[in-house]
């Protein structure tokens, strides 16, 4: 194990983060108490803290670091931008070159006629601007009543107001007046919580019909569009049913209802597609990007659209945007970013070797006493904790008390998984090699081990 010593000792970070710096998503008086993990530097997929642990990254930072860190490659362009055009808006019939350049190809990278770019700073951002660009493009075809945004309870779509919205969170909702108003939730796909005794197939169709229901009890005239992940991240990486999206694009079709497909998380790359509305078959209006489109290296989002939409939206002076809509140094290392995706074929790898490397090892945990269920598609994957595998059972007590032990385990472990409720998902780099799969699945299963000595010891077990 290497020391580091380039730093204040891990105490002092600690202090001093507890003294000055909130965290998203955190209790921060129990994160003062306990000291915040102090991460120094990454290389492929690895991370080391500030202790000189080397710790495997199973989540690929929050599910964006698909080409892996430490890439000198992206360093090198950034430094170049940044000392030719370090930034510019693109206001006021302004544009530059890297914003032009990763427009064009995001263009050619896209599906059918997703062929126009309106850039911001992150996911949560595009789903603002997606509020409000499906909202004009219905006032410019002269039906300014259709309002209304459908999406899914358990959906993540960022945290600013329209975006925390637009998710179907509950802990979210219960702070801060959300959600706000003209957004309809309906029923999530999740077959494995919510399916019962009926198949999945079965499942699937019934909740894609829900959003049938909810157009024609809310009035057609009256729905501006439907918005969906392709596959439910932040959720518990919901894999829906194989005839639920079919039959949502039937319904989105029947009703000429905007589909919005969130690709925050699914996009370049994780699903084994370019995107994952390719893995699902879907044809969505708009797709929301982020993450993946720089693998974390710089921030930067947006909405990919297609040009019925962008035609519409174009007769009017669309008066939205951000300052840093396409940051020249962000699409610069977009850019980069996307070469090298494309040039390694990391897509590729992910679709035909690794990812079903990884899916096979990964199915295999269903053998584990304490995992009712493993799902798996291209480099995102969730395996359910249940005491009972049968009968699908949840655990005596607070849903993700048991999640949030097994993590705790994989995190000594040198192991990054996340828990959501009873389940653990992992998400890593898309240049994850075979070797260092083994090593996920190892930590993995002993993280598996430990929490089910522990629970036993505990009752929880039965």
């Amino acid at each position: 194990m290497e020391t580091i010593t380039n730093h204040l000792p891990t105490a002092e970070l600690q202090a001093l983060d507890a003294a000055h710096h909130l965290h998203p998503f955190s209790h921060q008086g129990e994160l003062a108490e306990k000291g915040a993990r102090i991460i120094t530097r990454a290389t492929g997929v690895t991370l080391t803290d500030s202790e000189g642990c080397e710790i495997l990254d199973a989540m690929a930072g929050l599910w964006c670091v698909n080409v892996g860190y430490g890439r000198d490659e992206i360093a090198d362009v950034a430094a170049r931008q940044i000392r030719e055009l370090p930034y510019y808006n693109t206001f006021f019939q302004t544009s530059h070159v890297p914003v032009i350049a990763l427009s064009a190809k995001l263009a050619e990278l896209a599906p059918g006629d997703l062929n126009h770019v309106f850039y911001a700073g992150s996911g949560s951002e595009a789903n603002d601007t997606n509020m409000r660009m499906v909202r004009v493009y219905w006032a410019q075809k002269g039906k300014p009543d259709k309002k209304i945004i459908i999406s899914r309870n358990n959906a993540y779509h960022g945290s600013t107001m329209a975006g925390a919205s637009l998710g179907g969170m509950t802990p979210m909702h219960e702070q801060g007046g959300l959600p706000i108003p003209d957004v309809h939730h309906i029923p999530q796909p999740n077959w494995y919580a919510e399916g019962g005794d009926t198949t999945p197939e079965e499942f699937g169709l019934q909740r894609a019909q829900e959003l049938e229901k909810a157009i024609l009890a809310l009035g057609e005239d009256k729905v501006a569009a439907f918005i969906a992940e392709p596959v439910q991240g932040a959720g518990g990486v919901i894999i829906p049913p194989s005839t639920y999206w079919p039959e949502i694009q039937r319904i989105c079709d029947k009703y000429e209802i905007l589909l919005i497909a969130d690709e925050v998380i699914c996009g370049f790359g994780r699903t084994g597609n370019w995107f994952g509305s390719e893995t699902m078959g879907i044809k969505p209006h708009i797709m929301s990007i982020a993450k993946g489109l720089s693998s974390g290296y710089a921030p930067i989002g947006g909405s990919i659209v297609c040009d019925e939409v962008a035609e519409v939206i174009a007769g009017c002076e669309f008066n939205h945007g951000y300052t840093y809509s396409g940051h020249p140094v962000a699409a610069a290392i977009a850019l980069e970013n996307l070469r090298i995706l494309e040039e390694e074929n990391i897509v590729d790898r992910v679709r035909n070797d690794t990812g079903p490397y990884l899916q096979k090892k990964w199915k295999a945990l269903a053998d584990h006493p304490l995992v009712a269920d493993a799902c798996i598609v291209g480099m995102m994957g969730a395996i359910a904790l249940s005491p009972n595998k049968a009968e699908r059972a949840p655990f005596d007590g607070d849903s993700g008390a048991v999640g949030l032990i097994c993590r705790e385990h994989c995190f000594a472990n040198n192991l990054i998984m996340r828990h959501v409720g009873d389940r653990m998902i992992i998400s890593p780099p898309l240049v994850i090699t075979k070797d260092e799969i083994d090593t996920l699945i190892e930590r993995a299963t002993r993280a598996l081990d430990l929490t089910l000595e522990q629970i036993k010891k505990q009752g929880l077990f039965k």
